[in-house]
């Protein structure tokens, strides 16, 4: 059985930076999209990046691309996303998945996922 579970969210004050880090169990890698989303209240998930398990390929979403930046450690099975300069309107629940078919944004084209970890940022 796949699992995601997610760590290193918190109540932050705006202008500083966190690491977020996803430990992936039970599944193989073989050309895997490990990504992000975030999903602020009241509001759809939302694509931030991807990187390929094999190559460290990255994708970002155009409008997070200069804070938010996306990583992989395979001898330790996780995937970290640094978030850097952070604002109230990061403020959301950020998940990790595993890339099913489709396009990337697209939150419909990822079939794993995990139970989130909560990002609260304070200005």
């Amino acid at each position: 059985q796949v699992q995601l579970v997610e760590s290193g969210g918190g109540l932050v004050q705006a202008g500083e930076s966190l690491r977020l880090s996803c430990v992936i169990s039970g599944h193989t890698f073989s050309n895997a999209y490990l990504g992000w989303f975030r999903q602020p209240p009241g509001k759809e998930r939302e694509f931030i990046a991807s990187i390929t398990w094999f190559g460290g390929l990255t994708t970002y979403a155009d409008s997070l691309k200069d804070r938010f930046s996306i990583s992989r450690d395979t001898a330790q099975n996780t995937v970290f996303l640094q978030i850097d300069g952070l604002r109230a309107e990061d403020t959301a629940v950020y998940v990790c998945a595993i890339k099913g078919s489709g396009a990337m944004t697209r939150a419909e084209s990822w079939n794993t996922w995990g139970q989130g970890t909560q990002v609260t940022v304070s200005s």
